[in-house]
């Protein structure tokens, strides 16, 4: 299990590095594209040679949904603002992407509304957000407005594909991931022709290093992370194994500060601690909870969140 964690927060930590190393040669949504199709080849592939049913077409059609918003809509976004946005602090941004999914949550028809406890993490999260992303910041961390504002979309249509999700039919885990990566690698290499990259990329002046850093997204990142993932929500609690929401960014930021000499500044560092205390409230909270009402026989359920 310690192998597992270590691949879900370290891993998946290191795949904003990652990402920055490969798109300093290979064109951001082509970097993107490939990674997946490749992933998803190889899960699909490794699915049916574990005999899992082919997703059938509503499946199918929810891959496509689920992978254009998570896949092309999210990671692409992600890939193309680290252009121009450090990637350590495009980690802490995509690091709110629960406080956007609560409130898409609250805010859409039929959702659930929050209650006090979630409401106020929502709040203090989008302050952390907004002390990050604020554009009147003069120190070495300030954001591109231009990468700040595809990070936010990122996160948005991330979250909206991972409520779809939820609701809709879905194929079995591996054959389902294999699917979404395929479908958002598709949508990913319509924009890299759409926008050009394309054919003004020069497989020549590729480096060695954007390749090895594509190749451990396609592996490590898409693969071993996801297998570790899947392996501790069936060996784990959701709440334990969701841990990773909090964890990635401080991965993230430590290793862009440590081989890529970002800037790690007060305010960065402030706004870091004040969007990882609103996810820690938002997800660990009805967690603990729960357990102090089963660990307390007798006691006064606690408001619910």
């Amino acid at each position: 299990m310690i192998a597992a964690f270590a691949a879900v927060y370290l891993v998946w930590g290191s795949t904003y590095l990652a990402i920055r190393l490969s798109i300093a040669t290979i064109p951001p949504f082509l970097q993107a594209s490939t990674r997946f199709l490749i992933a998803g080849a190889i899960m699909v592939a490794i699915g049916r040679a574990r005999r899992l049913a082919w997703p059938t077409p509503p499946q199918w059609r929810t891959a496509a949904i689920v992978g254009v918003l998570m896949l092309t809509g999210g990671n692409g976004g992600v890939s193309w603002s680290e252009t121009r946005v450090p990637s350590g602090l495009a980690a802490l941004i995509v690091g709110a992407v629960p406080l956007f999914t609560v409130a898409i949550e609250w805010l859409r028809p039929g959702g659930s509304r929050p209650g006090r406890a979630t409401a106020l993490g929502l709040l203090i999260g989008f302050v952390g957000v907004g002390v990050l992303v604020n554009p009147g910041a003069n120190d070495a961390a300030r954001i591109d407005p231009a990468g700040a504002a595809v990070l936010l979309a990122a996160c948005l249509s991330w979250s909206l594909g991972g409520i779809y999700s939820r609701h809709a039919p879905v194929a079995a885990p591996m054959m389902g991931a294999g699917a979404n990566m395929l479908s958002g690698g598709v949508g990913l290499m319509v924009l890299s022709v759409l926008s050009g990259e394309v054919f003004a990329f020069a497989p020549a002046q590729v480096t060695t290093t954007s390749l090895l850093a594509l190749a451990y997204l396609v592996v490590f990142g898409s693969l071993v992370g996801f297998t570790a993932y899947i392996w501790l929500l069936h060996h784990t609690t959701p709440t334990k194994a969701t841990t990773y929401a909090y964890v990635n960014p401080v991965v993230a930021v430590l290793l862009g500060w440590a081989l890529l000499d970002e800037p790690l500044t007060p305010r960065v560092i402030l706004a870091a601690a004040i969007i990882i205390l609103a996810v820690v409230m938002i997800t660990a909270g009805p967690a603990v909870r729960q357990w102090l009402k089963t660990a307390t026989p007798g006691a006064e359920a606690p408001p619910a969140s």
